[in-house]
């Protein structure tokens, strides 16, 4: 490798429209081209086809760094697909929500070319993410009492941090989810939308004020820049922003952990998305044969 390759392999990459993606080092430490998906067979799968999870994605690709420079993101699709795989394993369809309908944007630089079940839900779910439905609409008509969703999926991606934590009917859907006793699962950035739990609300407390959870470290993310992951520091830090309201982030590292506090499942990242998706059906599937 020439020492100018070496340099291109170390710098992210610019795209046509100015946003920058993962150097070709981060690509090779950070993503993978096989995730660790295996189907399982769960006990009293449901089968008859009413209840469902209602996953909040990014409609917005482009952050803006702390120098100016804008990262090329959106939700992972390892975080967001192989918890997918478990759910529907499980017997619960997904429905797919964005703030406004636009499509949900997927780093797709991060797709796993050599794994057949992620590429084959994407492209089965493919018309959902191009035309999801909207944040505005759910609201509208569809928080109801004994509505048919279980749980509520926020994937990851440091996408999750663009458009979501400040909107407040992203807000009245996670209140609403924890009025009404559903799950929330949400890995690595996607926890960044509970913040908008704490907007336009008379409550005096945070609904998940004293809850601890995994998500992606603050201090992983400072070091991403250095091997060209991101083109600058972010603009916040989602560890810090969830601390001020009450949720304790209890990893420092990334090792694949999940965490259960209460209803609420969380991962820390893509190498926790095989074992959150198993937590998260079976926790469903407990939850509805109980009763």
């Amino acid at each position: 490798m020439s020492w100018l390759s070496n340099i291109l392999f170390w710098l992210p990459k610019k795209e046509t429209d100015g946003s920058y993606s993962p150097s070709g080092l981060a690509l090779k430490l950070a993503t993978v081209k096989k995730s660790d998906y295996n189907q399982v067979e769960f006990q009293d799968v449901y089968t008859e086809g009413r209840l469902k999870v209602l996953m909040i994605c990014t409609e917005e690709k482009n952050m803006v760094m702390k120098n100016g420079k804008v990262f090329s993101t959106g939700n992972h699709p390892v975080e967001m697909i192989v918890p997918m795989l478990h759910l529907r394993n499980a017997g619960f369809e997904i429905d797919i929500i964005t703030p406004t309908g636009k499509p949900v944007q997927i780093e797709m630089w991060a797709m796993p070319p050599e794994d057949e079940a992620v590429k084959s839900l994407y492209q089965n779910y493919k018309d959902k993410f191009e035309h999801p439905g909207s944040v505005t609409e759910f609201v509208k008509h569809s928080m109801i009492d004994n509505s048919d969703y279980v749980a509520v999926f926020l994937p990851g991606g440091h996408g999750a941090m663009l458009g979501l934590p400040e909107n407040p009917e992203v807000g009245k859907i996670i209140r609403w989810s924890h009025q009404q006793g559903m799950h929330m699962l949400a890995i690595c950035h996607g926890p960044a939308a509970l913040l908008a739990a704490n907007i336009d609300t008379e409550d005096d407390d945070f609904i998940y004020n004293g809850y601890k959870m995994n998500a992606f470290p603050d201090a992983v993310d400072k070091q991403t820049p250095s091997i060209g992951y991101m083109p600058g520091h972010m603009p916040w830090k989602i560890g810090e922003a969830l601390s001020s309201v009450g949720i304790t982030t209890i990893n420092r590292k990334i090792k694949g952990d999940c965490h259960i506090d209460r209803k609420l499942i969380s991962g820390d990242s893509p190498l926790a998305a095989n074992e959150f998706g198993k937590l998260s059906a079976k926790a469903l599937l407990a939850e509805i044969n109980k009763q």
